[in-house]
């Protein structure tokens, strides 16, 4: 499903190169689950913005469910984008919008008979059939996420990228949105790759691996 081979990206500054990602190597089956892990700067979301094909690769490939995404352009990597799932630390939730407006807003000129059985079963599983009505400011932080994370599964992705996902939640709803977030992702066979700083949050995946100056450690 993934396969990264000897991926190398460079940030450049002053005629000076600055190596982020060193001969980087991956390889996930369908449906595994990857928690990164790393220090700030070590290249963990460089990583997940060049899976999602926000950032060119420097060298190696990089292979999505058999897409060669350094062969694709533009135009190709913004359909490819459109059939991920992407979870951000920030909610990205539109105010003016009630809980089932932000959850079905790409699909509000198409919204197929298949797409809202799968809305039907998302909101009961994340714990958001009663708040469907309810604007962002009205939820809290864990409930925003989860409404992020119904976004993110709606359009039934083959793959999610999360980046730090419960950064803005304290410990016990941080636990309670990865362990929803592996569980949905692993009943519908979702590869879920994941950055975060907490080792706890870990153990809910098949894999962890750690970076560390562009490399796995």
């Amino acid at each position: 499903m993934i396969a990264v081979d000897n991926l190398s990206f460079s940030r450049y500054q002053g005629g000076r190169e600055f190596p982020i990602l060193r001969e980087l190597s991956l390889s996930l089956s369908k449906g595994e689950q990857l928690a990164l892990l790393g220090d700030s700067g070590s290249g963990k979301t460089t990583l997940l913005h060049i899976l999602a094909g926000l950032l060119p690769a420097g060298k190696g490939s990089v292979s999505i469910d058999e897409l060669e995404l350094t062969e694709m352009g533009d135009t190709e990597l913004a359909l490819y984008r459109r059939q991920l799932g992407l979870i951000f630390q920030h909610y990205q939730l539109l105010d003016c919008l009630t809980v089932k407006q932000n959850i079905q807003f790409q699909f509000q000129l198409n919204f197929p008979k298949q797409t809202a059985h799968e809305f039907d079963a998302l909101v009961e599983a994340l714990g958001l059939a009663y708040k469907l009505d309810a604007m962002p400011h009205e939820l809290s932080g864990g409930e925003q996420q989860r409404v992020g994370i119904a976004r993110a599964l709606l359009n039934q992705p083959k793959l999610v990228l999360a980046d730090e996902p419960t950064g803005n939640l304290d410990q016990t709803r941080s636990h309670q949105v990865v362990q929803l977030l592996t569980k949905l992702c692993r009943e519908r066979n979702i590869n879920l790759v994941m950055v975060t700083h907490s080792q706890q949050l870990t153990d809910y995946f098949d894999r962890v691996e750690i970076l560390r100056d562009g490399q796995f450690a």
